[in-house]
């Protein structure tokens, strides 16, 4: 092998290595770090610093780098989101989005929910830099968008505020216990007839995506392996008995939207 090869392949090696490394400090290592730490157990514990730090979220809140963690699904993913919004009428309704999102995910929405006749936007998150910087993306359409620092498991939000909730990949890095609780506020802050947008992982078809998304989660995110079984947000919302659920897939069952109406 010429040296110029070895030294690519040195280089892609590094490359890798180096942002696997900086992801798993900010993410669980973080998280492990915190909890060996007295008195540092609150309601945002889990939080990782990726996400409330200005800085860290300003780095890495970059489209190609977003779209490549989610394998290029990402505009899939939103884009069957905007369309269910686009084709509800939410004339003087509200439209509630649930924790803030890597992306362009929020401008996407919140346009689809003026277009659509919303009256009001509604973001909640339980960081207030995630919204500081949500609503820098928003441009003109601010002023139809209230910040709300909130928190997705015990919302402070009135029952029924909302005809519509998104929430975009949320469950995966709550707690198991508090996976249940941001749903069932999800559901009870939607009138009836109300819909949840749900985006989220979901268990690989192939056995090889399998092997690599089980390995991704061991090593960043280990609460979003229960996804594929234990705390499946779909069979949690039918066990209820008050949601109609349609579950659609992506590359390969690697990503899912759940759409559930409140019945």
């Amino acid at each position: 092998m010429n040296t110029w090869m070895i030294s690519i392949v040195f280089a892609l090696f590094f490359l890798l290595a180096s942002t696997g490394l900086f992801f798993f400090v900010v993410t669980r290592g973080a998280l492990v770090v915190r909890g060996l730490l007295p008195g540092s157990q609150s309601e945002k514990s889990h939080v990782y610093p990726i996400y409330s730090n200005m800085r860290l979220i300003k780095l890495v809140d970059f489209q190609p780098i977003i779209s490549a963690i989610l394998l290029f699904q990402y505009h899939r993913l939103v884009s069957k989101i905007v369309a269910g919004i686009k084709q509800t009428n939410l004339r003087s309704k509200k439209l509630l989005i649930t924790s803030c999102a890597f992306g362009n995910v929020i401008p996407r929405v919140v346009k689809a929910a003026v277009q659509a006749g919303a009256e009001r936007v509604l973001i909640a998150d339980i960081i207030h830099n995630e919204l500081v910087h949500a609503k820098s993306k928003l441009g003109d359409f601010s002023g139809k968008v209230d910040f709300i620092e909130d928190n997705a498991t015990a919302m402070e939000q009135k029952d029924g505020v909302a005809d519509i909730n998104v929430m975009f990949f949320l469950l995966h890095e709550l707690p198991h216990h508090l996976k249940g609780q941001a749903l069932d506020e999800a559901g009870r802050m939607l009138a009836p007839g109300g819909k949840l947008f749900l985006a989220e992982f979901h268990r690989p078809e192939l056995w090889v995506l399998r092997a690599l998304s089980w390995t991704y989660f061991k090593v960043f995110e280990p609460l979003g392996l229960a996804l594929w079984d234990t705390h499946d947000p779909l069979a949690y919302l039918e066990s209820t008995g008050q949601w109609k659920c349609e579950r659609t897939t992506y590359f390969c069952g690697n990503f899912q939207v759940i759409t559930a109406i409140k019945q």
